[in-house]
């Protein structure tokens, strides 16, 4: 039997964010979501609105928070380059004020708190594939940085606050998610790809589509965070949760392309800046600590994710 907790989603009406309430509601769990709408957005939450144990809290991460909850998730944070560096300021002091307001919550609580990272510690990795002990390569002044390098001076506030003030803690390195309730505009690949094809669009290749990613669908990352959530104190982190199979821009075009029935053609366009060429979890760590690994196969999820577009794109225009 699950005993229900009161629990903070800081970022709780973005993609990640609003499923995890879905799922913590359906567990019984009472939920405290936290956004301020700069990429989250009312429609992601809706249909929670009315629900007896949802509250909303429209405030940025990036001010103090005081409210009592038995649980912390800290995903406050834009995750796609398109919106991470619309604002690098900004994103920056979300990753570590925001870090830092959830830390100080924890620590006058008492509770968990768990921290979403992220793949992009590990920048352009020179080791392939990556481990949670490998320290990375990025550029800590490039156009990527205000992301990169935002969630690695998270990870370092959350292991300080773990040290100094005994704050208990889980670090979760998130790669490359997808599934229903992305953003249309997300300007990631699997978001990009599928509009562009269920639109007959030409489907945007970056470099010559060869760098590879692997995807995790949704679902099964959110099992990874909220067993991650309730395991022992002796797993803080970083772990690693993501889908191990990988796939490169061409194989994921191609794929979407058949499922879609589309007739777009492909273009290619200059690499962005810092662009990783190569992207894949080692899960080991999750699978032995955790007992966890994801389930979704690339076409299931991608079948699942077309469709949510479909009705998406049937019933209104793309927001921005």
């Amino acid at each position: 039997m699950i005993m229900t907790k009161r629990i903070l989603i800081s970022g709780g009406a973005g993609f990640l964010g609003a499923n995890l309430c879905r799922k913590l509601l359906a567990q019984g769990h009472a939920i405290v979501c936290l956004d301020n709408f700069r990429t989250g957005a009312q429609r992601n939450i809706a249909d929670l609105l009315g629900h007896p144990r949802f509250t909303l809290l429209q405030q940025d991460v990036s001010e103090p928070v005081t409210l009592a909850v038995d649980q912390i998730y800290n995903l406050a944070c834009p995750a796609s380059p398109v919106h991470y560096q619309a604002d690098p300021i900004a994103t920056f002091k979300t990753s570590v004020l925001g870090a830092i307001n959830m830390l100080d919550l924890a620590r006058r609580l008492d509770v968990p708190v768990l921290q979403a990272s992220t793949s992009e510690v590990y920048g352009d990795p020179h080791i392939h594939p990556q481990p949670e002990g490998y320290w990375g390569n990025v550029n800590p002044i490039g156009p990527r940085a205000c992301y990169d390098e935002g969630k690695r001076s998270a990870e370092t506030l959350f292991f300080d606050y773990h040290r100094q003030h005994g704050v208990a803690i889980k670090v979760a390195r998130i790669f490359n998610t997808y599934g229903p309730g992305m953003h249309p505009a997300d300007g990631r690949v699997v978001a990009n790809f599928i509009v562009q094809a269920l639109q007959g669009d030409a489907i945007t290749l970056y470099g010559d589509g060869r760098q590879t990613r692997s995807f995790c669908y949704v679902d099964d990352l959110l099992d990874g965070l909220v067993m991650l959530m309730n395991s022992g104190p002796e797993v803080t982190g970083p772990v690693n949760l993501g889908n191990p199979t990988e796939f490169t821009m061409r194989e994921l075009a191609a794929q979407v392309i058949a499922l879609t029935r589309s007739r777009s053609r492909l273009v290619q366009r200059p690499l962005p800046i810092d662009d990783p060429r190569q992207r894949r979890p080692d899960i080991s760590l999750a699978m032995h600590s955790l007992g966890w690994s994801p389930r979704v196969e690339l076409d299931a999820g991608l079948r699942q994710t077309i469709a949510y577009f479909e009705a998406m794109l049937a019933d209104t225009a793309i927001p921005a």
